[in-house]
C-alpha cells in the first residue's frame, strides 16, 4: 500500500512524540544494549536503511514490559536494509531486502 505524504498507515489517537522521519529518508539504528525486553533485534543495531513507511504512533514496549503506560507514544516506521549490508557473507541477489519494524527512538538521521 503506497503510503500518502508522512500519514501513518494505521493511525491512532495515542499522545505522541512529533513524527521525524519519512519516507525515503536515511537512517541507522542506534548501536546501544540496555538490559530487559527490547523490541529491536540485536542483528540490526548499528546498520543503515531506509525508512520504507510510517506505521502509527504507539507506546513503547519497554515501558510496557516494565507495567508503565509507555506513553507518549513513539512513530513506528517500516525500514528497509539490504541483505547484503546486514550479513556481509549474503549469498543471494544484491537487492534482497529485510524490512523491520522499529520505534523513533532507536533511530538516528544519516547524513547523505
Amino acid at each position: 500500500m503506497p503510503q500518502v505524504a508522512n500519514r501513518p498507515q494505521y493511525p491512532t489517537d495515542h499522545p505522541s512524540v512529533p513524527v521525524r522521519f519519512a519516507a525515503g529518508d536515511r537512517v541507522r539504528v542506534r548501536k546501544t544494549y540496555p538490559l530487559g525486553h527490547i523490541r529491536t533485534p540485536y542483528y540490526i543495531r548499528g546498520h543503515a536503511g531506509v525508512v520504507e513507511r510510517l506505521c502509527g504512533n504507539y507506546p513503547v514496549p519497554e515501558e510496557l514490559a516494565q507495567m508503565r503506560s509507555g506513553l507518549p507514544a513513539q512513530p513506528l516506521y517500516r525500514v528497509r536494509f539490504l541483505q547484503r549490508e546486514v550479513w556481509p557473507d549474503y549469498a543471494g541477489r544484491a537487492e534482497d531486502v529485510v524490512e523491520i519494524e522499529i520505534f523513533q527512538h532507536w533511530l538516528e538521521p544519516l547524513s547523505a
